[in-house]
């Protein structure tokens, strides 16, 4: 994995709130994204979004590139750190939402324009 980051996400209590601060602050416009939660994209290096804050997270989550997610996903495991599920964004790619060893929250992405819609 390069270690460049090309995506992030914010939690957010209020949305309409955080859209309008970073908005403010880093000159972000915000599209909609249709899909099965909330979510505000932003576009820029890194581009991200915000979503409804869910109970106990806080801060950013920042997204990792890689060409290869199932095995930066067993690289974590190997180095100590935890791996979720390979997860698709529709049309868009695939995630693995993992933890450092010290409990630190990041994720890793691998683009893929074939990635399906989550079953369920």
């Amino acid at each position: 994995m390069e270690g460049k980051i090309v995506h992030m996400e914010l939690p957010a209590k209020d949305t309409g709130r955080a859209t309008k601060f970073w908005g403010s602050l880093c000159g972000w416009t915000f599209q909609h994204y249709d899909g099965p939660i909330e979510y505000h994209m932003f576009e820029g290096d890194p581009g991200g979004g915000i979503y409804p804050q869910q109970m106990g997270e806080t801060g950013p989550i920042v997204y990792f590139g890689t060409e290869d997610l199932e095995a930066e996903m067993a690289r974590v495991r190997e180095l100590g750190g935890e791996a979720g599920e390979k997860s698709p964004v529709p049309a868009m790619g695939w995630y693995s939402q993992c933890k450092d060893t010290e409990g630190n929250a990041f994720a890793i992405w691998q683009s893929d324009e074939s990635a399906p819609a989550r079953e369920g």
